[in-house]
């Protein structure tokens, strides 16, 4: 997938899963669960041992997943990921180098970033979307209202708490799609192998997505009746 293909996948599914695991079976595992939820994203963090040949084997494993790099933070690891088949990078903060080879290669970048500083560095810096992390720890879907009043323009991910009880929520103050990260890459399902739970929770977390949407949408449609 080229860049703009990516973002509407994003665009359109709404949630990247973030997965965390303590070896890359686990990792694997969960992005074959999360995969069968409906969800058809997946982002593979450095912090997973042998994280970057877990992406090349899922680009291969899983030719119809959006494979990415999480918890990208130099230009380095940028490059390697690129080459292992990352067709998006994420940074749990803002690298100017890591964001210009993303750039340079033509891959869907979202950097982090948490105050409105921040914010208009990293979108400055040409990343496609912002991920505003930690961001329940801050004030959750209130915080991602009050930072869309100033900078409507900017899409932004929250990542980091987010869950099915407030994704609907972040939904309508203004994200453009939703990190989850533990509450959906469930760590006991993940250890005892357990699908289904992973499975069931990525369907519901589509499902609230879709809803929200469809509320803003209606919401929308009236204001211009009226």
């Amino acid at each position: 997938m080229n860049k703009d293909q990516v973002r509407e996948r994003i665009l359109e599914i709404g949630i990247i899963p973030v997965v965390r695991a303590t070896s890359g079976d686990e990792a694997r595992f969960a992005a074959e669960a999360v995969t069968e939820g409906g969800i058809p994203i997946v982002e593979i963090t450095m912090t997973v041992p042998g994280a970057i040949e877990v992406i090349r084997d899922l680009v291969k494993a899983l030719p119809a997943v959006m494979v990415g790099a999480g918890t990208v933070m130099d230009a380095e690891i940028a490059r390697r990921a690129i080459d292992a088949g990352a067709e998006f990078l994420v940074g749990p903060g803002l690298d100017v180098k890591t964001v210009e080879v993303a750039t340079k290669n033509n891959v869907f970048m979202m950097a982090g970033a948490l105050t409105p500083t921040e914010v208009l560095q990293a979108w400055g810096a040409g990343s496609d979307f912002i991920k505003i992390f930690p961001c329940a720890q801050v004030g959750g879907p209130d915080y991602i209202k009050a930072l869309k009043g100033p900078m409507p323009g900017i899409p932004m991910v929250p990542t980091g708490g987010v869950n099915l009880k407030n994704a609907a929520a972040f939904i309508l103050a203004g994200s453009a799609a939703l990190g989850v990260g533990g509450e959906l890459v469930l760590k006991e399902a993940v250890k005892e192998r357990a699908a289904g739970p992973i499975r069931d929770t990525a369907a519901r977390l589509v499902d609230a997505v879709r809803e929200a949407r469809q509320h803003l949408a209606s919401a929308r449609e009236a204001e211009g009746i009226r």
